[in-house]
């Protein structure tokens, strides 16, 4: 079992720089008592935890105004890793630039895709057009503007980012929506013990027969079980089929979820449990 009482500060695997959101998700969810751990690329948050480099990883899944990751739920279905929690924090983003710059003279916006989707409305409306350019990080994007203190690019990133980089903020909460939120999963090579409270996450594919994919949801529905999450995914190779994540109130613990699961199996080509962990909403 995941033990997150560790009288030792746990090393946990981040994709971006310091800075970038998933730094600040993570320390507000252990309470700044883990060492947070940078990583390039999502992969290698997988691959840390895997190898024991690190004890867990830290991840977004979705966001509530651009949507799923979709690279990660890929991931979740590569890796045999355990989700073991989620949280959530609300994302407020800065319009950054290097001192001195001002907003007359930027040209180009540099980001996450994800950031620069939840800005999109602002970036249209910017007066003569700007060109928005895709970066792997957005704390990376500041960081990159800190090395070529570029007079007419700017960067979407949070205030900690412009602070630890010592860049100027041109502007605030430039997110098309102020309820711009995104949740994060906590992986881990070992279950937790979810409590009362718990969320379970599967993987389901399911039999090319008709009515599957209705006569799937309604194990849920029959015993009252409350779904929160369904998200498909093209399998690849295998042009025409699916796969499905699935999200819902309950623990594998329970008798109900336990009977839903068994009953799932007639419909499944595959089933996999990726965690059952303590439930946060948003």
């Amino acid at each position: 079992m995941t033990n997150f009482n560790s009288t030792t500060p746990l090393n946990v695997a981040f994709q971006g720089e310091p800075g970038a959101y998933s730094e600040a998700a993570l320390f507000e969810y252990f309470s700044g008592k883990a060492a947070a751990v940078s990583k390039a690329r999502f992969e290698d948050v997988f691959d840390a935890v895997e190898d024991g480099t690190c004890q867990l990883g830290f991840i977004p899944i979705e966001n509530s105004l651009a949507g799923s990751i979709h690279r990660n739920y890929d991931l979740l279905r590569e890796h045999n890793l355990h989700i073991v929690g989620e949280t959530t924090l609300r994302v407020r983003h800065c319009l950054i630039a290097a001192p001195g710059a001002s907003m007359d003279k930027i040209t180009k916006v540099i980001s996450h895709p994800q950031a620069l989707d939840q800005c999109r409305g602002f970036l249209n409306r910017w007066e003569g057009g700007i060109n928005a350019e895709q970066v792997y990080d957005t704390a990376g994007a500041v960081k990159q503007l800190a090395e070529t203190r570029n007079q007419t690019t700017a960067a979407i990133a949070s205030r900690r980012a412009a602070e630890l980089y010592g860049m100027s903020i041109l502007m605030e909460g430039i997110e098309d929506d102020e309820a711009n939120f995104t949740r994060f999963l906590v992986l881990s090579t070992e279950p937790v013990d979810p409590g009362k409270d718990a969320k379970t996450s599967i993987l389901v594919c399911l039999k090319n027969l008709p009515g599957s994919l209705f006569k799937a949801l309604s194990v849920f529905a029959l015993r009252d079980i409350d779904l929160s999450k369904l998200e498909s995914r093209p399998l690849i190779g295998q042009p025409g089929e699916y796969q499905f994540y699935v999200d819902f109130a309950g623990s594998t613990k329970d008798q109900k979820v336990i009977r839903a699961l068994n009953h799932l199996e007639e419909y499944a080509t595959l089933l996999r449990v990726l965690g059952s962990y303590p439930r946060k909403s948003f």
